[in-house]
């Protein structure tokens, strides 16, 4: 399905704006958990504006337009034998491209194969104002050396509505295969450190209960030299694995409790917090389900040289901070965005930050 509603969105944005009213920017609102609670005055939904605008698998970029579903946009890439690096994260069956990159979140790949904003290359993008803008490569040349299109890889549409998005691609590997070794946590650590030091064929990890995952990539003939090396078991299926641990379709993400995401340098230590954790991302990032007060969660995480996001809580918990809180200086820089995007805050208000 191929469909250009660029004007309608644009005109709804620009109706807003005049009246002072307030818009939440929906695709499929698969991730209406994420974020802070955002109260506005009407929604805008762009899962109309939709469809591949260009593809050629032999230059691996593909534009597409944001309310197209990632499984079509998929679909397409696997015919051609390629994927999206970043992985996105599908919390349901109709979830868009544009949701994918406001979110800002990369799956298991992440460290191996690059982050959203890492293969975001331009966007089509409209503001707060209903001014249709084109940045970066594939629609038009930044100005003055500025990557404005990587801005909204996690931005949560707070900076404009995303129309369009190119995006950097990757062949698919030869093989994938999953290996499972049951170790400790300390041991698990000292593997992923010998790892990084070496050149091995890792494209996922994942630790949790004594059980170290690990996804391999490329010729089936260094997946079993790997496999001869280190032991451990094949794991049947494995796919099905890293889509669970991607799309937190895994029983650890069902359990109750709020969730916390800790990003943290990868050879960092448990945190001393009461619960359960995955660790994924080569060590990176620390699933957490703690009952402990927030504070100290961030203090923590903070210490160790990272920062920790509320990444799923009870709604009547949404108006506490999600985010790690800035520094002045930083805070102001995103607030002097904010106005030059969106200076009468019609674009999901508060959902990043409280006051902007």
């Amino acid at each position: 399905m191929d469909a250009d509603v660029s004007a309608e969105l644009a005109g709804l944005v620009k109706e807003a704006a005049f009246a002072g009213r307030s818009l939440f920017i929906r695709g499929h609102g698969s991730k209406r958990f994420y974020g802070r609670r955002c109260e506005t005055d009407d929604e805008l939904d762009t899962r109309g504006h939709r469809g591949i605008l260009s593809y050629d698998p032999s230059e691996l970029v593909i534009t597409v337009r944001g309310g197209t579903p990632l499984a079509e946009v998929e679909a397409a890439l696997a015919e051609a034998g390629q994927m999206l690096p970043f992985e996105p994260p599908r919390f349901a069956a109709d979830s868009t491209i544009g949701g994918a990159v406001a979110a800002g979140l990369s799956g298991p790949g992440r460290p191996w194969r690059g982050a959203v904003r890492d293969v975001l290359l331009g966007v089509q993008l409209l503001d707060g104002q209903g001014q249709i803008m084109n940045f970066g490569g594939q629609v038009m040349k930044n100005v003055a050396g500025y990557d404005l299109s990587r801005l909204m890889a996690g931005a949560l549409g707070t900076l404009g509505v995303l129309l369009g998005v190119s995006v950097r691609l990757l062949p698919r590997p030869r093989a994938e295969k999953t290996l499972l070794l049951e170790c400790d946590a300390e041991a698990s650590r000292a593997l992923m450190r010998s790892f990084r030091a070496a050149p091995v064929p890792l494209t996922g990890s994942s630790y949790t209960a004594g059980q170290l995952h690990l996804r391999l990539s490329g010729h089936e003939s260094v997946l079993d030299a790997f496999h001869d090396t280190h032991g451990g078991s094949w794991v049947e299926n494995g796919d099905d694995y890293w889509r669970g641990l991607r799309d937190h379709a895994l029983p650890f993400f069902h359990r109750p409790g709020r969730l916390w995401r800790i990003s943290v340098p990868p050879d960092t230590a448990p945190l001393a917090l009461e619960g359960e954790s995955l660790v994924d991302w080569g060590g990176a990032q620390h699933w957490v389900r703690t009952p402990e007060d927030g504070d100290r969660v961030r203090r923590l995480a903070r210490d160790a040289g990272g920062h920790a996001v509320a990444f799923r809580q009870d709604d009547d918990e949404r108006d506490d901070p999600v985010f790690q809180p800035l520094d002045e200086t930083i805070a102001g820089l995103h607030r002097r965005l904010k106005s030059v995007f969106d200076p009468k805050s019609v674009l999901n208000p508060g959902r990043v930050y409280g006051d902007w």
